[in-house]
């Protein structure tokens, strides 16, 4: 509650206690806490307006001939899920509801549209819907036709590029490898802090810096990770999104993350996090890094831990890593 600057409190009864803090405008629609991934979350400000943006940009993407019904599936606590909802209430999208983890009942009572997490992609058959929304961590490289990538944040108001290109309304450009967004489901502020602002290419100061790392080619987006994680190994940089979608690949690896450590000759220490049966791994995952991009890549350190910790939607915390050791 004091995260997200609540003002006052109401219980199971219906009994109210004024907390105090700032109040909030008539338009204010939604504060939201960020996921908390990549350290202490943010209290995120939407106003109605952006919120219906976001539910009529992404609705009019994601029609197909049939109307649209969407199966809840996600927690609405979180931005992907509370966007489903949102859909059904701005504009003519409808619902079907059942217990959110029987995913593959949905088809049967209706539901055409479903957004998942990489976790239910993996363990759930969901080939029977029109369409699935896909967010989260990093997707798969292979998918079914019916699944869209999706990229996004709270502070986006949900996915604003749909397999690598921005939705219609939508602007982006890349300022000194940022990733820069402007758009009108842009959130209005933080509860504590303005929404940080620079100028883009076009000369105004309304481009929101999302502290990712993309480029930008033809339309076509390619998300790197976050810029506070990049690692500088040997004057090199490395991505951890990037080598750790080459070492899922390697056989034997249920889970990976990569982070680094401070190193005296390196500057920092690309570490591998793996969760494997077979602790025998090392050889070929660092094979496949110097082969997919480069020896710099090569994880200087293999840790085979029991599991890797991510949010509820799927992400890696990755304030976490670091001090995640090898089971005993």
């Amino acid at each position: 509650m004091k995260a997200l600057g609540a003002t006052h409190l109401t219980n199971a009864q219906g009994d109210v206690t004024v907390l105090g803090g700032a109040e909030v405008g008539d338009d204010v629609g939604l504060v939201m806490l960020t996921s908390g991934s990549s350290g202490t979350p943010k209290a995120v400000v939407h106003t109605w307006s952006s919120l219906r943006a976001s539910a009529e940009m992404t609705s009019a993407v994601l029609a197909r001939d049939a109307p649209t019904v969407w199966f809840p599936c996600l927690p609405p606590n979180h931005i992907g899920g509370l966007a489903v909802l949102l859909r059904a209430i701005f504009t003519d999208a409808r619902l079907a509801w059942d217990e959110p983890a029987a995913l593959e009942r949905g088809p049967s009572l209706g539901a055409t549209h479903v957004a998942v997490v990489r976790a239910q992609l993996a363990r759930h058959d969901l080939s029977s819907y029109d369409v699935v929304l896909l967010g989260g961590a990093r997707p798969p490289g292979e998918r079914a036709t019916n699944v869209i990538t999706t990229w996004g944040m709270t502070e986006t108001g949900s996915g604003v590029v749909y397999d690598a290109r921005a939705l219609p309304g939508v602007d982006l450009c890349v300022v000194d490898g940022e990733l820069c967004v402007k758009s009108p489901t842009l959130f209005h502020s933080y509860r504590d802090a303005p929404r940080p602002a620079i100028t883009g290419p076009d000369g105004s100061h309304d481009w929101f810096p999302t502290g990712d790392g993309a480029s930008l080619h033809d339309g076509v987006v390619s998300v790197h990770g976050r810029l506070g994680y990049v690692i500088t190994t040997g004057g090199e940089k490395v991505w951890p999104d990037d080598l750790e979608s080459v070492l899922a690949a390697v056989a034997g690896v249920r889970d990976v993350a990569v982070t680094s450590v401070p190193d005296d000759e390196w500057g920092e220490r690309v570490v591998a996090l793996i969760v494997s049966d077979d602790t025998s791994l090392d050889a070929a995952l660092r094979d496949a890094a110097a082969d997919r991009i480069g020896p710099w890549a090569k994880p200087k350190e293999i840790r085979y831990v029991d599991a890797v910790p991510r949010t509820p939607n799927g992400k890696i915390r990755r304030n976490r890593l670091a001090q995640l050791d090898r089971p005993t």
